[in-house]
């Protein structure tokens, strides 16, 4: 049995579409089962509630082989770390106390960064916390996320332009989604593995943010450039947002790492999906499809 958390997020929705597709046996923890693909809900073993919950996990654990950990944001936290260490932590106990063989969780690229790192830091806490469970356990290691450009689709479309607190002409490791998706499947289908480690999920070649502009253009055929935020700016739109102060300090603290380099250099190679095939996939239909005409 394969437990799935976040079913109904983004990277969880794709983990269990694709786990299903393989006729893997496979158990959902939902908060609400009925954003469930129909499908899902009958084909699927569901467990309404939350993975942060010692009840929950006790029930959708029972028989459990391998589990897929994935902590759902919260704006609000008045602490992040301490938000993933409270589903980290009765994860871990009920690892333990069922005997789950393996345990694949989505944290970040650049764990043993020594400088404050906000969000970062609370997933490697995660990371720490997860691998004292006694299983076999895997760190998906994404940095950022292509879909982040989603948010700005009306600013590509509108204004020609996006906007991140980057330096222009420093690589920028990024990631589709659905990479992780891929990877996290690979590892809950496979009873091979042993031990702890890192897997880094990111497209093969970086890019800087003038880059990506460029790209942008490309794919949409029209001009769109890359303006650089200031901190102080990225702080005033999470605040503006009504993320708590803590989560706003954490994501300034992110944005500063990233720039500092918390990533390393991308190895290069074959492998993972790159910013030009995930804009023609997946951004140019979304810019098209704030263009179309709506109808009655």
């Amino acid at each position: 049995m394969i437990v799935v958390t976040t079913p109904t997020g983004t990277i969880g929705a794709a983990v269990a579409a694709r786990l299903h597709a393989t006729g893997a046996p496979l158990r959902l923890v939902a908060r609400d089962p009925a954003r469930l693909p129909e499908h899902l809900r009958t084909d699927a073993e569901v467990v309404a509630g939350s993975h942060a919950d010692p009840a929950v996990l006790d029930t959708a654990l029972a028989d459990a082989g391998a589990l897929f950990v994935l902590v759902p944001p919260d704006y609000t936290a008045p602490d992040v770390t301490e938000h993933y260490l409270r589903f980290a932590r009765p994860i871990a106990a009920a690892v333990r106390a069922h005997g789950v063989s393996r345990v694949v969780a989505v944290s970040s690229l650049g764990r043993g960064f020594t400088g404050p790192s906000g969000l970062l830091a609370a997933a490697w806490a995660m990371d720490s916390a997860l691998e004292d469970s006694g299983a076999a356990y895997r760190s998906l290691q994404p940095p950022f996320f292509m879909e982040n450009l989603l948010r700005q689709v009306d600013l590509i479309r509108d204004e020609g332009r996006f906007v991140l607190p980057a330096d222009p002409d420093a690589p920028l490791p990024a990631v589709a989604t659905a990479d992780i998706a891929a990877a996290a499947t690979a590892l809950l289908t496979d009873r091979t593995w042993t031990g702890r480690a890192g897997v880094p999920v990111r497209q093969p070649v970086d890019h800087t943010p003038r880059e990506l502009a460029q790209i942008i253009s490309e794919t949409l055929g029209r001009p769109v450039t890359y303006h650089r935020a200031t901190f102080e700016d990225h702080r005033a739109r999470y605040t503006a947002a009504g993320a708590s102060p803590a989560v706003v300090d954490a994501m300034v603290e992110m944005a500063r790492a990233q720039a500092a380099g918390v990533y390393p250099p991308a190895p290069g190679g074959d492998g993972g999906t790159t910013f030009r095939q995930w804009c023609a996939s997946t951004l140019a239909p979304a810019v098209a499809q704030r263009q179309a005409p709506l109808t009655p």
